[in-house]
């Protein structure tokens, strides 16, 4: 896997992933899961969903 997000694009993914998973627990509803998938983007640095529409949010060219 090529690194495809940037560090913006990385924290912008990080924070949102744990304030949805933050609101999955304080409503208690199972769809704070649906917050793994930005998180686990984050921290991984690939976003599957880049790789067909050619985006790559990181410095290099």
């Amino acid at each position: 896997m090529k690194c495809n997000v940037g560090t913006s694009d990385r924290i912008l993914r990080i924070t949102a992933g744990l304030l949805i998973l933050g609101a999955g627990v304080y409503f208690q509803t199972w769809a704070g899961l649906v917050g793994l998938v930005p998180l686990a983007t984050g921290i991984f640095r690939f976003c599957p969903a880049y790789v067909p529409l050619k985006i790559n949010t990181t410095a290099k060219s």
